[in-house]
């Protein structure tokens, strides 16, 4: 796998990995997804297969805000050239390329890429039962979430860069 900047083409491939791994209320829309292409590129990073296939993806904003606020989920505006702190709106895998650390790989890649910008944090809501893997990648557990995102309970997930 290679892990690259995202383009425009990867639009529908991104939208039927989001829409695999979350729920309708979850899940971003297809709209979403093209302002963030189009405003987010440089910390959207997707995973292409030799067939140049997207197999998973990750993306979210450069914010003053430590946390992901509902309202990003909605709009984006572009990132600042460095600081401030990086988050995740989604991370997703296909369902063909999961259990093979792709996602800790995406993780890792977008990371690579907070800390060249000079970015404070790196940091992400997640459920309950995915915050054992953001602990294996060096997250820690922030509590709750002021978020009602989709009606679920979210929990904050942080991880110093500094």
């Amino acid at each position: 796998m290679k892990i690259e900047p995202v383009t425009p083409t990867d639009l529908d491939q991104i939208v039927a990995i989001e829409r695999a791994g979350f729920t309708p209320e979850e899940a971003g829309t297809p709209a979403a997804f093209k302002t963030r292409i189009a405003n987010l590129a440089d910390t959207f990073l997707v995973a292409r297969d030799e067939a140049n296939t997207v197999q998973g993806f990750i993306v979210g904003p450069a914010a003053d805000s430590p946390y992901v606020l509902d309202a990003m989920y909605e709009t984006s505006t572009p990132n600042p050239a460095t600081g401030g702190n990086q988050l995740v709106l989604s991370l997703a895998v296909a369902p063909t390329a999961q259990h093979q650390h792709l996602g800790s790989q995406l993780l890792a890649a977008l990371e690579a890429v907070a800390r060249k910008a000079q970015r404070e944090t790196i940091s992400l809501t997640c459920l309950d039962r995915l915050v054992p893997f953001y602990e294996q990648n060096g997250f820690h557990n922030d509590g709750v979430a002021d978020s009602d995102h989709a009606g679920e309970i979210w929990t904050n997930m942080v991880k110093p860069l500094r």
